[in-house]
């Protein structure tokens, strides 16, 4: 896979992986650990809100992070503090206390500012040479691979590690990833150094110093506005401040594209359009941390037997719950503990695992089952990103040499569609569940996931690359945090959705929504899509 590549795609290839590990490890457990009686103890709503807050922040600050490495640090000791910064916040978030968490995501989220979109600029400069210019999708195809090769084995580590040893251990294993892409990193600077080059300010390009006086400093006191502001306009204050303080954001993004000269023009018109329409893409895929995580844990079947249970027991990735009538059950997992009167006590709550258990499996008083761990469902998508990242590789190689291959906003526009379908297997789901009256097999959602990673996958990593591409080169950091806050956008929208789950009597109600936010944004995609492609030619 590397033969052909620069020699720097390895180190960045798994510096990403160690990354991607840490941050999905954590984002696998979150919700579960904020609702959780010995996490939080937050309903689904005030879970779904903080999440969708803080994926929203985390890919907000590569604005910062980006103008930042552009014009000051440069990107490979932006990528190494962020890589740092996060590290520790993962550390920190496993202690039980509302304010080390609030501190721990503050450090993730100025980290991952600074570490996400400059070693994808990074990766981007190395394939500017002209024997490497023709296999910059390619190349980002192989590094989004290793994002999901991350993605998808440290859902593993952390059901066994909170189920024998805590939350506090998981959180723990989260910033040892981290480390250890730091470490890689640094390994392979030799073969990435000359590629760390900042391009000097052009005439009529804005100093950093006035960026953060008319954008940076705006952006907090409409963000501070939207917090006090009376009511909620929003959904709730942390959302109201949120929507207000991207306004300054988005219009100097929007000034960039009138200020930019004739050639650039063009190319960044279309960026500007691919970000405000992939929003909607965000809004749904995000939800695999919060709604389609509280589909695995209430609505789909996850009791294990037999051979299954005794494999899945020995690595730990099981827990076992007991049936009560009398809502005496306990859930036999130690750290399982919530607090009465400031004492510490065993979890003693009904397992919520049994609301809608079929009365044909209706267990004895006292009968405990197996389940898998919830979080190992969070490891369906980087499963089928690294089982279909070759195969979409090799259809577009193919077409490529055809002369067939579909510019990138066809190809994004055809992704934002085939993840429209992908809801619709949910909305089948719910059928098959009777609404959530029967749990469901697991494999709905392992469908789900399969549809949906087609469609990521001719969206996300050629938006990186159409960054890459088309970004004039003094900005082109700047550039990847637009995309990157288009993201941010997203994250927050799906997690004011998922904050509705429980108002939604009929669930699939809520995922056609979904469906409809997808199918609009591809048709909208669809019109503008012929001007898009000639503005790129």
């Amino acid at each position: 896979m590397w033969k052909k590549h620069p020699r720097a795609l390895p180190y960045l290839f798994f510096s990403e992986m160690w990354e991607r590990f840490g941050y999905y490890l954590m984002i696998g457990i979150f919700t579960l650990y904020l609702k959780d009686k010995a996490g939080f103890e937050m309903s689904e709503k005030e879970a779904s809100n903080l999440y969708g807050t803080f994926i929203a922040l985390v890919f907000f600050t590569p604005f910062i992070g980006g103008l930042l490495a552009d014009r000051i640090l440069g990107y490979r000791v932006s990528v190494i503090f962020g890589g740092l910064l996060m590290g520790v916040g993962y550390c920190l978030m496993g202690v039980h206390n509302i304010q080390y968490l609030y501190v721990a995501m503050s450090m993730v989220i100025i980290g991952n500012g600074f570490f996400k979109p400059n070693i994808s600029t990074l990766l981007g400069n190395v394939y500017s040479v002209p024997e490497h210019s023709h296999q910059k999708d390619e190349g980002y195809n192989i590094f989004y691979m290793g994002i999901n090769v991350g993605a998808f084995i440290c859902n593993f580590f952390g059901a066994a590690l909170y189920i024998t040893s805590g939350w506090y251990a998981a959180f723990f294993a989260a910033g040892v990833g981290m480390f250890i892409g730091v470490i890689v990193f640094l390994a392979g600077t030799r073969h990435y150094k000359q590629f760390d080059v900042r391009v000097p300010m052009k005439q009529g390009d804005m100093s950093i110093g006035k960026i953060l006086g008319i954008v940076l400093l705006p952006s907090l006191i409409c963000g501070i506005i939207g917090w006090f502001i009376p009511g909620k306009i929003f959904d709730s204050d942390s959302t109201d401040a949120f929507i207000f303080a991207c306004i300054p954001v988005i219009i100097y993004y929007t000034s960039l594209y009138f200020k930019a000269g004739e050639t650039e023009r063009k190319p960044m018109g279309v960026m500007l359009v691919i970000f405000a329409v992939v929003v909607m893409f965000w809004a749904v895929f995000k939800q695999n941390g919060s709604a389609m995580n509280t589909w695995a844990d209430n609505y789909t079947e996850r009791r294990v037997t037999g051979n299954t249970e005794t494999v899945l027991s020995n690595l730990k990735l099981t827990a076992k719950v007991v049936y009560a009538k009398d809502s005496t059950a306990v859930i036999d997992a130690q750290f399982r503990k919530k607090k009465e009167n400031n004492v510490v006590v065993k979890h003693v709550d009904y397992p919520s695992y049994f609301n809608n258990y079929p009365e044909k499996k209706e267990l004895k008083e006292g009968e405990g089952i197996s389940v898998w761990s919830t979080n190992i469902s969070q490891s369906f998508n980087p499963f089928w990103v690294i089982v279909l990242t070759p195969v979409v590789v090799f259809f577009f190689t193919l077409l490529r040499k055809r002369k067939k291959e579909p510019s990138i906003p066809s190809k994004i526009t055809l992704g934002i569609f085939v993840s429209a379908l992908s809801v619709l297997v949910m909305v089948a789901a719910v059928y098959s569940g009777h609404n959530g009256s029967e749990k469901v097999s697991w494999l709905w959602l392992f469908g789900s996931y399969f549809v949906i990673t087609i469609g990521e996958l001719m969206l996300s990593p050629m938006g990186l690359s159409m960054v890459s591409k088309l970004s004039p080169q003094r900005f082109t950091s700047l550039m990847m945090g637009g995309w990157f806050l288009a993201t941010s956008i997203g994250n927050k929208l799906s997690g004011i959705l998922a904050s509705q789950w429980d108002s939604y009597e009929n669930k699939a109600n809520y995922f056609w929504l979904n469906f409809a936010l997808l199918l609009f944004a591809a048709l909208l995609l669809l019109a503008m899509l012929k001007r898009l492609n000639q503005a790129i030619k």
